[in-house]
């Protein structure tokens, strides 16, 4: 090989290094990313609601639960736990899922093992049984009740609802527990 055929093996190998950079630069100045003032997306959060005034009046008292039992429906409550399906099943011998299966759940021991169900640390640490007040409290704020807990369900603000639930959960059983009367 001479030396002319040397410079034009060079010439092509520098001149398509040289295409490729400016090719490059072009191709930054077009596409260019804008430089971000901040990293992330913001998200919106509502805003945490102001600390009662000293000489505010306090909240009214949640109705007790074993008033509304008296009036609940659990005909309401069936339909009602029909969000809770995607996690939990109603009907005997049935399958866990997420949750564990809530056949009979009213006066059983909390956090032990419902057909093989493995509960959150939080859940078998609290101990005891179902009752519906606890029942209650825990449908009212699952997280608030049990701190830990594996649920993530945000939980039911309606009283009525609360009670309806219950109701449908104390008579989806082989053993329902009488339905306590209201203290006065």
């Amino acid at each position: 090989m001479d030396s002319f055929e040397l410079n034009k093996v060079l010439g092509a190998v520098l001149g398509t290094c040289l295409f490729l950079m400016v090719s490059n630069l072009a191709a930054h100045a077009i596409f260019s990313q804008p430089k971000l003032e901040k990293q992330g997306y913001a998200i919106a959060v509502k805003e945490a609601e102001p600390a009662p005034a000293k000489d505010a009046a306090a909240p009214a008292a949640d109705e007790p639960i074993e008033k509304l039992l008296q009036t609940a429906s659990v005909e309401k409550g069936q339909a009602a736990v029909k969000k809770c399906a995607a996690c939990h099943t109603f009907e005997k011998d049935g399958p866990n899922r997420v949750g564990p299966n809530l056949y009979g759940i009213v006066g059983e021991p909390r956090g032990q093992g419902r057909n093989g169900f493995n509960f959150s640390a939080a859940m078998k640490n609290k101990g005891g049984e179902w009752t519906f007040d606890d029942l209650n409290k825990f449908l009212t704020s699952p997280k608030a009740f049990i701190p830990g807990t594996a649920m993530g369900f945000a939980g039911i603000s309606s009283e009525k609802e609360r009670a309806d639930v219950i109701a449908f959960l104390n008579k989806n059983s082989d053993k329902p527990e009488p339905i306590p009367t209201a203290a006065k």
